[in-house]
């Protein structure tokens, strides 16, 4: 069933769990992500980052895909534009069909932040399509700068930004950062910042950067109210690390066997983030 995030988020955000959003870019990465979302009869986000839009899939290619197999299943599948940072590409995604946009506008100030994500809510909305706004700024670990206290949400701004924008749903930066953490680093989250803008916005929020986070961040995250957690890392390393494996069992492997194996085999560290999140069952 192809949706927007608005439902999916609301109802995880009155029953205390989060929805899992994993960074896809073509038909099998999708395909795995929905699949085991079927396992756990779950909902699901489909998230696209806008660098593989541009280099690889792009929306006018890859949302027909992801509608179909949306449309062949009875879990809720929302199709999202991830860290949309041109004001085009997000309108042509809404317009190519995509339920979702997340815009990342939050290196514009307060003000410029509210005004670009302000333009896209009144383009989004008249057209049934919910938009995720961000306030604060998550690291890369690939450009060697991780979150820093700088870098966190200012609970006030995030009021501001949430009141004068009308977005669906808030991406929080409280200490995860985008990328692969250096060898046995866990980050450390700021719970008290997450609890006080929950306490004060009562909306669906976000954590991006998931991948890396740690078992008991996760979950604390949830209990005090995240709603949404995204993962790209994990999972493309999941498909690489099949690869490797399915490769050193039988170098000559056909490629269809491998790709193949490859998606069921990444399909379960999905399902244990589905799990972590608490949307198993809740579709």
């Amino acid at each position: 069933m192809y949706v927007s995030m608005k439902e999916m988020l609301t109802k995880a955000n009155n029953e205390f769990y989060a929805v899992m959003a994993i960074n896809c870019f073509n038909l099998e990465t999708a395909r795995t992500v929905i699949r085991a979302a079927e396992k756990e009869n779950a909902p699901i986000v489909i998230n696209l980052y806008q660098d593989h839009l541009l280099n690889h899939c792009d929306s006018q290619l890859i949302t027909p895909i992801v509608k179909m197999l949306a449309n062949r299943t009875d879990i809720k599948v929302a199709l999202n534009f991830d860290h949309g940072q041109d004001v085009l590409l997000l309108k042509k995604a809404i317009d190519d069909g995509f339920s979702s946009v997340m815009v990342d506008a939050s290196r514009f100030g307060l003000a410029g932040n509210i005004a670009m994500t302000k333009e896209i809510v009144d383009y989004v909305f008249p057209k049934g399509a919910s938009v995720e706004g961000e306030i604060g700024c998550i690291g890369s670990t690939e450009q060697a700068e991780l979150t820093d206290g700088s870098m966190y949400s200012d609970p006030d701004d995030a009021v501001t930004f949430a009141q004068k924008t009308g977005i669906d749903a808030l991406a929080i930066s409280i200490g995860s950062s985008h990328g692969n953490y250096p060898q046995g680093m866990i980050p450390e989250f700021d719970f008290e910042r997450l609890k006080y803008i929950k306490k004060r916005t009562q909306m669906p929020l976000v954590l991006h950067g998931g991948s890396g986070s740690g078992e008991k961040n996760i979950l604390t995250a949830v209990k005090e109210g995240i709603n949404k957690i995204n993962v790209g890392c994990d999972f493309m390393n999941a498909n690489l690390n099949a690869v490797k494996s399915r490769l050193q069992q039988d170098a000559n492997i056909n490629y269809y066997d491998l790709v193949d194996q490859v998606e069921k085999d990444s399909i379960e560290l999905v399902k244990y983030y589905i799990r972590l999140s608490g949307s198993s069952n809740k579709n």
